[in-house]
């Protein structure tokens, strides 16, 4: 009788410890997600910066007035801003079918946010690359 109340025991601390790695697990992708958020906020912001420094010089120097931006940085901060968003909502989605499936006994591993992650760092670098090349 004593073995099945331990052996029920250890089976509750070890569901724990899954509980406990499937959160530590949501929370990385919360500080993704807040990362990829930050960083879109300071690419909007930094393209209103250039838009006033634009305007700045342009008054100071007459002769010398700086091309109008294209604005690409403004519409790639506000997708980022976005996609981060989005990428918070299907954490907690991915969070909580994981913890349904820990308490059933049925994981499955997925990587859909694994694909969505990789496709926003791939397209953020080819855009920054771009952008460089362009402006240069």
């Amino acid at each position: 009788m004593s073995e099945i109340t331990e052996n029920k025991e250890s089976e509750k601390v070890r569901n724990r410890r899954v509980h406990m790695a499937n959160e530590r697990t949501f929370l990385a992708w919360i500080r993704a997600c807040i990362g990829i958020m930050a960083f879109g906020f300071v690419v909007e912001k930094f393209a209103l910066f250039l838009k006033q420094m634009s305007l700045v010089l342009g008054k100071a120097n007459i002769g010398n007035v700086l091309p109008p931006s294209h604005g690409y940085s403004s519409i790639v901060g506000i997708f980022l801003v976005g996609f981060g968003t989005l990428m918070g909502l299907l954490a907690f989605i991915r969070y909580k079918k994981v913890e349904r499936q820990i308490d059933e006994d049925t994981y499955q591993t997925s990587s859909v946010l694994d694909i969505l992650l990789l496709m926003a760092v791939l397209s953020v670098g080819i855009f920054l690359v771009i952008y460089l090349i362009h402006s240069t």
